[in-house]
């Protein structure tokens, strides 16, 4: 897979926990994965000197994972939709220009937090084929703690249409997860090992494998 890929994650292991063994597969095959983390904790919400924390944890994380790329964008976390649309948008469309990406991860419209779904939006806007350098595969993925908090029925529902076999890269994921001392949890906690562990094996056996992610397609050109 001669490739470059683009996953776009609102929060620092957003892409870990959601793409974290389709990362490492894709690097082990040859891609060239790059990933960008569009905000940061700001005060007073959060503590600002963590945020140092989070880049170093992430940083590791994606060495673990194969990721050529790491790019953080500064826009302040939970509270994204303060951020003009424009601006958001612009920043994408500039990452998009930058990586030149043939197939993009992003996260689900459907997600309960408001910044993983303006990220989706603007991440369709960067996307748009009249732009330059844009992807010609889309793909949207589950986060858990946010992707299955959503009000089922009411708001769009992740059901998902394409699968990727992470059976031999499901330790690697978990060990990207482990970096992120600061954000993985104890079960039962959805940030977990135990509950990465068991979502892999419920997509995974959804197709026949071991393990898997799962993603709903949103858009392909051939």
């Amino acid at each position: 897979m001669n490739k470059k890929i683009l996953v776009i994650a609102p929060h620092h292991d957003d892409e870990v926990l959601g793409v974290g063994g389709t990362i490492a597969r894709f690097a082990a095959e040859g891609a060239e994965i790059s990933v960008a983390i569009l905000t940061k904790g700001c005060a007073p919400e959060f503590d600002e000197a963590a945020y140092e924390i989070d880049c170093q944890e992430a940083k590791a994380a994606h060495k673990l994972l194969g990721v050529k790329q790491t790019i953080f964008v500064p826009f302040p976390a939970a509270r994204l939709d303060t951020v003009p649309h424009l601006e958001v948008n612009k920043k994408l469309v500039d990452i998009c220009r930058q990586v030149q990406p043939e197939i993009m991860f992003i996260p689900f419209n459907g997600d309960i937090h408001l910044d993983h779904q303006r990220v989706f939006l603007s991440s369709l806007v960067a996307a748009r084929p009249v732009n330059v350098d844009v992807p010609t595969t889309i793909y949207a993925y589950e986060t858990l703690s946010e992707t299955n908090w959503n009000a089922p029925y009411l708001t769009p529902n992740f059901v998902p249409n394409v699968f990727v076999d992470i059976s031999p890269y499901l330790e690697t994921k978990i060990q990207g997860m482990q970096a992120y001392v600061s954000q993985i949890k104890p079960f039962p906690n959805e940030r977990s090992e135990e509950s990465l562990r068991a979502l892999a094996t419920l997509r995974g056996s959804t197709v026949n494998f071991f393990a898997a992610e799962a993603f709903v397609l949103v858009r392909q050109i051939i």
